[in-house]
């Protein structure tokens, strides 16, 4: 006989034991549950129904018990279910145990979500996070890299999360690299914050938990002081500082990295992020940048004085097969690869500083500071300096009733000496 599931009014026989549409377990279907043992194809295993929940088997490690079970804990605007491990066991020896446990629970859903631990918070949080509109590859690594100074709280229950263990967390963050031990900085620690107040805004939203408990939190004001006092204005480099630069190029590593900012402006970040294909050695012209409207995809003329410096980029990264222009080539290569990030570049700036005895309060940013000190210092037309970086032009006639073309940027750019 035929009969509709009383859940979605799905069409479905009066002998099914579940509705293979949305996966409710029928009044009816429970009476003809079969009682004997599950058998399973040992080369395919059976589709399950839509909304019935997930088997999937681990194979990128060898476990005892590799076949995990995520069920739906909750659905998106859209109907998307949002899935969770099985609670309080989610890993089976084989595939029909995996079922078997996946059967027992929809006969009788429960609230899987309610022993949710912040690492599965993340992972759920963090889908939606990397996929959303305007986040650009290097916000989704800051978001990676703030999150392994987290690890206190990866199995910590979210429902039992309170200000106390975020403010915990936050006062004694630190990571491990190499066996070295580095404790979260100040900036790092306003963004450990940021990242919970989105993710428990998440989690509210999903109704995974009632409070977001990290926005009642305030940081320690001796947070804000050690942030007032490490970000001090950037300072532009003497011409004596640059002499020294200059007669230190292939001498010391990276100098040829600090040097090209100085007479392109990118922000360290933006450095980075410079793709091969977009370099242009023919005309002279890089597009990249990030951060603003007025700042992503710019046009910066190749400086003549840094112009081999360019190619050498070039030939280094075509002949690592990169897709970004600048490398790190001094043996270290992580997961991200072996392009040049904000805090690599950080890392090799400290050393360029201090091996040469220059001011020690100067900052990764100090060569883009410095690339608009010299142009004001030449008389580099005012717009000319918005446009190379990234500024905003708020002149309607400039922003809309004017075209600049390249050859301008050129004329302007080559007035530094």
């Amino acid at each position: 006989m035929i009969t509709s599931c009383p859940e979605c009014n799905h069409v479905l026989s009066d002998k099914a034991f579940f509705c293979p549409n949305c996966g409710y377990v029928t009044r009816l279907g429970k009476t003809h549950m079969p009682q004997t043992t599950i058998s399973f194809s040992k080369t395919k295993p059976m589709k399950l129904p839509n909304g019935f929940g997930q088997i999937s088997k681990i194979t990128t490690k060898k476990l005892r018990n590799p076949y995990r079970v995520m069920v739906t804990a909750a659905r998106e605007m859209d109907g998307k279910p949002l899935v969770t491990t099985l609670k309080p066991q989610a890993y089976f020896p084989t595939y029909a145990d995996a079922y078997k446990a996946l059967l027992k629970y929809n006969e009788n859903p429960y609230d899987v979500s309610s022993n949710i631990t912040v690492l599965e918070l993340f992972e759920r949080w963090f889908d939606h996070y990397k996929d959303a509109p305007g986040k650009s590859k290097s916000s989704i690594n800051s978001i990676i890299s703030v999150w392994k100074y987290c690890s206190a709280l990866y199995d910590f229950p979210v429902r039992e999360l309170k200000i106390r263990h975020v403010r915990s967390l936050i006062d004694s963050a630190e990571i491990t690299i190499g066996g070295v031990t580095k404790p979260a900085s100040p900036y790092t620690k306003t963004r450990i914050k940021s990242l919970f107040n989105m993710m428990l805004d998440y989690a509210v939203e999903y109704e995974l938990i009632e409070k977001n408990y990290a926005r009642y939190m305030q940081l320690d004001n001796k947070i804000y002081q050690q942030l007032k006092d490490e970000y001090h204005d950037h300072i532009a480099f003497t011409d004596e500082e640059m002499d020294i630069l200059w007669k230190n190029l292939g001498k010391i590593e990276y100098v040829d990295v600090l040097i090209f900012q100085c007479y392109s402006g990118w922000r360290p970040t933006e450095l980075g992020l410079i793709r091969v294909e977009n370099v242009n050695l023919k005309d002279g012209i890089i597009k990249g940048g990030i951060k603003t409207n007025a700042g992503t995809n710019r046009i910066v003329p190749i400086h003549p004085r840094v112009m081999p410096i360019v190619k050498k980029f070039y030939k280094q990264a075509v002949t690592h097969n990169s897709e970004f222009l600048i490398n790190c080539l001094d043996g270290y290569v992580s997961r991200s690869g072996i392009h040049l990030t904000y805090s690599r570049y950080k890392g090799r700036f400290n050393k360029i500083i201090s091996k040469l005895n220059l001011n020690p309060a100067h900052r990764p940013h100090d060569g883009r500071k410095h690339f608009v000190t010299q142009a004001k210092k030449y008389h580099v037309d005012e717009y000319a300096i918005k446009y190379m970086v990234g500024h905003v032009i708020s002149d309607i006639t400039e922003k809309v009733y004017t075209t600049r073309e390249i050859s301008w940027l050129k004329e302007e750019i080559r007035k530094i000496q």
